[in-house]
């Protein structure tokens, strides 16, 4: 039970970035206009996500991989602001767009926990 918070974490990770591939409309678009190659991000977004998730599972891997998430989680970070802010997603509730801001911050808490 005491690693149970870290397997949730990597299931978690591992399927978002397979979702990525699954649903990468999803992710397209949120895709704010002045990042470039917009398939190229998401599909290397979700391999991130795959490997780093995998990488939460092993001792070795466990503390590079968790930096990573939190560098993954930075550097999308400007898709959710895009998303938060742009009036095409204006039909999504206002609590839920602005809700995943501060949500990055406690899933990179959560990530510092396994460096």
């Amino acid at each position: 039970m005491a690693n149970l918070g870290l397997y949730i974490q990597a299931l978690v990770y591992i399927a978002a970035g397979a979702n990525h591939f699954i649903s990468p409309k999803n992710y397209l678009a949120i895709m704010p206009p002045y990042i470039p190659a917009h398939n190229l991000m998401v599909t290397l977004s979700g391999i991130a996500e795959i490997v780093l998730g995998i990488g939460l599972l092993f001792p070795a891997t466990r503390s590079i991989s968790a930096w990573g998430l939190m560098l993954l989680l930075i550097a999308v970070f400007p898709a959710n602001i895009y998303m938060a802010m742009a009036s095409r997603f204006r039909k999504l509730p206002a609590w839920l767009r602005w809700g995943r801001l501060p949500l990055q911050g406690l899933l990179i808490w959560w990530a510092y926990r396994y460096t």
